[in-house]
């Protein structure tokens, strides 16, 4: 390849993975304001074409989906498998995601609303009254639970404690080092992070298998979680899922949806918070709703809306998303070769401030203000590899978000700024977001 038609950009591999990796937002925002946007960063995984425009974005997004590869399979295949929807391209990956697609339809979210709604009220028994606690943490345990309950579909509770526990092994041994550097993904005289990774997989196959098995063996039940929709989906040739492929596309689903969640929300706590109008704002909106509205009246709310769309601009978990080019592309004035990658920044796109004035406030009011285009506003990526669980992790978040909030008085114990830190794969807030539980709240009540 010939970086010398590539845009601008610092060409130090190793660097460049090291101050991505420590802080994103940070590098992205510096490295433009540098070199311009577009611009190119040479990381370990490859050469990537940063983008942070509408018209970048638009022109990535836009393209022939044969144009893309996936980017980085070598790094993630050990983590989801070969199976996985991201790794896929081409017809199969069109194919399968022809399939998933209805398991996350808008019409499906009310299966799982109760469900949330439970899950947030049984993570909210577990708080201490007038002591400080990580709200991330409880967070994380409505995420974990609600993938469990909801995509695994497994209610029994000693059940749902064994896979707690592997999953939570599984997660924290997918260690950032694994994805970024591939040459660690070997054994060192049977230790190291390989080693533990590897063994907390199986044992989370295991339960996966087994819980597989038995859907297989009871055809006849109807149950709404993924795992059981995934059984009975079938291709235009009537032919199904094979068991490695459900499997990959749950873990897949587990990696994509618990951290994630977990984050964003905690982020949504922080900010509410901190902006003391915007959250007495929502609580209005809240009681306004009565006492105990449908899933689905709470997920129409505008405001609420509007908080969840503002906490996912600010902090969009995936920062970019890189894809493989198969073929040559114009993007920004330049004609990137195939063999390149071209990443459509979030991170950066979201502070723009001619399409967010002041945009580093909260303030949600932005969103009932105008609307923004699939180009402008990209949380989930965006074509036809945008997230498809974009909807459901946006249905539950504003589920979790009402109950927590719409029944209990939080106080924020931050001594001041919260900044993103590193949580694992993904960055959240450094702090995980400490909290105070004031006492129960009643309908009229201030924040």
């Amino acid at each position: 390849m010939d970086k010398r038609a590539l845009p601008p950009g610092p060409r130090i591999p190793l660097l460049q993975t090291y101050l991505y990796l420590r802080d994103p937002y940070t590098y992205l925002a510096q490295t433009r304001d540098k070199y311009g946007d577009p611009f190119t960063a040479d990381v370990v995984n490859g050469t990537v074409v940063i983008v942070g425009s509408p018209q970048g974005a638009q022109q990535v997004f836009s393209a022939d989906p044969d144009t893309y590869l996936p980017f980085g399979t070598d790094a993630v295949r050990p983590l989801i498998g070969e199976n996985s929807l991201l790794l896929l391209s081409g017809a199969r990956h069109k194919r399968e995601r022809r399939l998933l697609m209805p398991a996350f339809h808008g019409d499906r979210m009310r299966a799982y609303g109760e469900t949330i709604r439970d899950v947030a009220l049984a993570a909210a028994a577990r708080w201490p009254q007038g002591e400080t606690f990580v709200f991330q943490e409880t967070s994380q345990w409505i995420s974990l639970e609600v993938i469990i309950r909801a995509v695994f579909g497994v209610v029994d509770p000693a059940r749902v404690d064994a896979f707690r526990a592997a999953i939570l092994e599984f997660v924290a041994s997918a260690a950032p080092s694994l994805l970024f550097f591939p040459f660690l993904q070997r054994s060192f005289f049977g230790r190291g992070p390989w080693v533990r990774l590897q063994k907390a997989k199986q044992r989370g196959h295991f339960l996966l298998a087994a819980e597989l098995a038995a859907r297989r063996s009871r055809p006849e039940e109807t149950g709404e979680d993924i795992l059981s929709l995934l059984v009975r989906a079938r291709h235009e040739d009537g032919s199904g899922m094979t068991d490695p492929e459900i499997h990959d596309e749950l873990i897949t689903l587990l990696f994509a949806g618990h951290e994630t969640t977990g984050i964003a929300l905690a982020w949504a706590i922080y900010w509410l918070l901190r902006e003391r109008t915007s959250l007495e704002r929502l609580l209005a909106e809240l009681d306004a709703a009565g006492e105990r509205p449908e899933p689905e009246a709470i997920a129409r709310l505008p405001y609420l809306d509007a908080v969840v769309h503002e906490t996912l601009r600010l902090y969009p978990i995936a920062p970019d998303a890189p894809r493989l080019l198969a073929r040559p592309l114009e993007v920004g004035g330049y004609t990137l070769p195939a063999g390149a990658c071209v990443a459509v920044a979030s991170a950066l796109l979201h502070i723009r401030p001619d399409l967010y004035p002041d945009p580093h406030r909260f303030r949600p009011e932005r969103f009932l203000e105008r609307k923004f285009s699939p180009f402008e506003y990209t949380p989930f990526g965006g074509g036809h590899r945008r997230c498809l669980g974009a909807a459901f992790a946006t249905y539950e978040m504003k589920l979790v978000l009402a109950t927590l909030l719409r029944n209990f008085r939080l106080e924020l114990a931050e001594p001041g700024e919260v900044k993103p830190g590193r949580r694992n794969v993904v960055l959240g807030p450094a702090t995980g977001v400490r909290v105070k539980l004031a006492g129960p709240r009643k309908a009229g009540d201030s924040a």
